[in-house]
């Protein structure tokens, strides 16, 4: 069961174990993609589909006496979930004999819920990992059966991460699945979670993404990169660059922290331009300042910080919202 590109990624792991074999795949539904809304399978299904697996259903509730009825004849001996979106109930836990297992992108207990791997970026961590649990009624507080560790680099983005963590999720996924399927159900119960040391990560919203001045430059700089590619940070252009018509609103996809400042610049609102050159906008933050070096403005494509002023010439002084 999953959804997303990562979800694809451990499904291909799984399809490289011969001792495992792929009953059935289930998926979210069909949804509208992109500017023109066009009806497109979600990126496991089209994965499913690409390498001959028939046997897919999209439920939109999988809980659904429908849909319990094909996961009952599939028969299953396991369930594995990753990045579902859906909540599954009691009756489907209980359906298969070795139960539901879960790749979580995170070092659980830690990061708990819908976005980890944008929560541990913006929360400066370290070290991140992926998770490999025993799936109960509660939100991703299982017992651990297998853990695997990530670096978190000091220039890496949600999005590059999220593709390293679904290579090691797929890894770690499939050889638990093949242990698994070597012993009597239960034979493997997994370490349960110390619920003192659970944080949550909650979903995601495009508001999250406002970039928000006052705060100090780490964090903002640390949320650029792990809202990357979503939902994005962004930032208003000043009203006199506007277009009619137009919020201003402008992407920021790369940013760079400059400090120190002189006390003339430090002593400026949060949000003001400092300086411009050929890389980029330098705006106050909190503390220090961003040096904006890659942008996307409304309604165009993605342009380096000084590409972006030679269209929107900013000077010291602007503001931005």
């Amino acid at each position: 069961m999953g959804s997303s590109a990562a979800s694809a990624t451990c499904l291909r792991a799984i399809l490289r174990e011969d001792a495992l074999e792929v009953v059935g795949v289930v998926t979210q539904p069909d949804r509208p993609v992109g500017r023109g809304k066009v009806i497109a399978p979600c990126p496991c299904k089209a994965f499913a589909v690409e390498h001959g697996i028939v046997e897919i259903i999209t439920p939109d509730n999988v809980n659904a006496p429908e849909a319990m009825e094909r996961l009952r004849a599939w028969k299953p001996d396991v369930v594995a979930v990753v990045a579902f979106g859906q909540i599954l109930r009691a009756p489907l836990l209980e359906l298969p004999p070795h139960g539901c297992i879960n790749c979580h992108f995170s070092l659980l207990p830690k990061f708990r819920g819908a976005s980890p791997v944008s929560a541990a970026i913006a929360a400066g961590e370290r070290v991140t990992g992926v998770s490999v649990m025993r799936m109960g009624p509660g939100l991703d507080d299982g017992p651990v059966i297998a853990q695997r560790y990530e670096p978190i680099y000091s220039d890496v983005t949600g999005g590059r991460l999220m593709d390293e963590l679904a290579y090691a999720g797929g890894v770690a996924l499939a050889s638990t699945l093949v242990k698994i399927s070597r012993e009597p159900p239960g034979a493997m119960p997994g370490i349960p979670q110390d619920a003192a040391y659970a944080t949550y990560a909650g979903k995601l919203k495009k508001s999250d993404g406002r970039i928000l001045w006052d705060a100090p430059v780490l964090e903002t700089e640390r949320r650029i990169r792990a809202y990357s590619p979503w939902p994005g940070s962004y930032a208003f252009l000043p009203e006199r660059l506007r277009k009619k018509g137009s919020e201003g609103r402008v992407g920021v996809i790369a940013a760079r922290i400059v400090s120190p400042l002189s006390a003339e610049d430090a002593a400026q609102c949060p949000g003001t331009v400092l300086s411009t050159d050929r890389e980029g906008p330098v705006v106050k933050c909190g503390d220090t300042a961003l040096k904006l070096l890659c942008v996307k403005p409304e309604g165009g494509l993605p342009m380096d910080g000084g590409a972006f002023l030679r269209g929107r010439p900013l000077v010291r002084g602007d503001v931005m919202g």
